[in-house]
């Protein structure tokens, strides 16, 4: 979450006079995260949040987006939801972008998961992998393998101003991985994206989960990678195979991972390492002049890296069988 479009407060309450929300109380931008506009509202109503879309999201995957959210919702996945104007339509215009308001759940996001906590997630993204099974609309992932060369060049030779060698890391893995990458594992509606700051807690208890604006169709183990990545590392690289363990178990109590996919696990947790690293890499690099927004640490992924290249087998990752 950012805030790139400034929107005032007479743009505002003309966007919400469409809803029926009540009367607007305070709202305020919210600064974490690179991809979207974000505000928080609160209304005599209650709580929401408003999405003005930016960057990398398209117009035309706006519909999955909006549609998943409500299936995964129906089957009891605790998500937000989006909200209907008066005409029946979630999706509107403000400031030029697409927006959209949606439910506020309750609930923090950890800074410093537990086992406990990552356990919680490995059955929740279970969870969100078997309630989309049904989902009928697929989108391909964008920033999958066959992006990251292209996103690698957006960088340019100002990559080793950001870390000295960082182009010759990348272009080893670039190769390994492009000559590797795994095809035809389980695949259905994944989230793509859910590191902490999109998973709440009330107690111990996982609350929901936030942010479906990267999720597409692609392989659950993928999912599953990425996960492991934003949750069972330290910034300086440092990982911890108890909570990988953890999350592994979590999820397996839900959805048992096929044979392909245990063996699948490493290059599918270097390319999401590869994948978060170049992405906040051209962010990093390319930060709107005024934009309130506050860019990832892309060396935190390549640090994660260094781990990725030694690791051979799913058990480097917590599998125990």
């Amino acid at each position: 979450m950012a805030v790139y479009t400034e929107v005032s407060d007479e743009a505002l309450t003309a966007f919400l006079s469409e809803y029926e929300i009540g009367t607007l109380l305070s709202y305020k931008g919210i600064a974490e995260g690179v991809e979207n506009t974000n505000f928080f509202l609160h209304t005599t109503a209650g709580s929401y949040i408003l999405t003005l879309y930016e960057k990398r999201v398209n117009a035309g995957d706006l519909p999955f987006f909006l549609n998943l959210m409500q299936h995964l919702a129906a089957r009891g996945l605790a998500c937000p939801q989006p909200i209907a104007r008066r005409d029946g339509v979630a999706l509107g215009t403000l400031c030029g972008r697409p927006a959209v308001i949606v439910s506020f759940l309750e609930g923090v996001s950890v800074k410093r998961p537990t086992a406990d906590h990552c356990r919680a997630l490995g059955v929740a993204l279970a969870g969100l992998h078997r309630a989309g099974s049904d989902f009928g609309m697929t989108r391909a992932n964008n920033l999958s393998v066959e992006a990251w060369q292209p996103l690698f060049e957006a960088a340019g030779p100002a990559a080793d101003s950001v870390s000295e060698g960082l182009t010759e890391r990348v272009r080893g893995d670039l190769a390994v991985l492009q000559a590797g990458w795994p095809r035809g594992l389980p695949s259905g509606v994944i989230h793509a994206d859910l590191f902490t700051d999109n998973v709440f807690f009330i107690g111990d208890d996982l609350s929901g989960l936030i942010d479906f604006y990267f999720a597409c169709t692609d392989a659950f183990a993928y999912d599953l990678a990425i996960c492991l990545n934003a949750w069972c590392f330290e910034a300086d690289g440092t990982f911890f195979p108890e909570k990988a363990e953890a999350m592994i178990a979590g999820y397996q109590s839900v959805r048992r991972l096929q044979d392909d996919e245990v063996a699948a696990l490493p290059i599918l947790c270097r390319g999401a390492a590869l994948r978060f690293m170049l992405t906040r890499l051209v962010d990093w690099l390319n930060v709107p002049p005024g934009a309130l927004v506050q860019p990832k640490d892309p060396l935190e992924y390549d640090r994660r890296l260094v781990f990725h290249r030694a690791a051979t087998q799913a058990r480097d990752y917590g599998w125990r069988g």
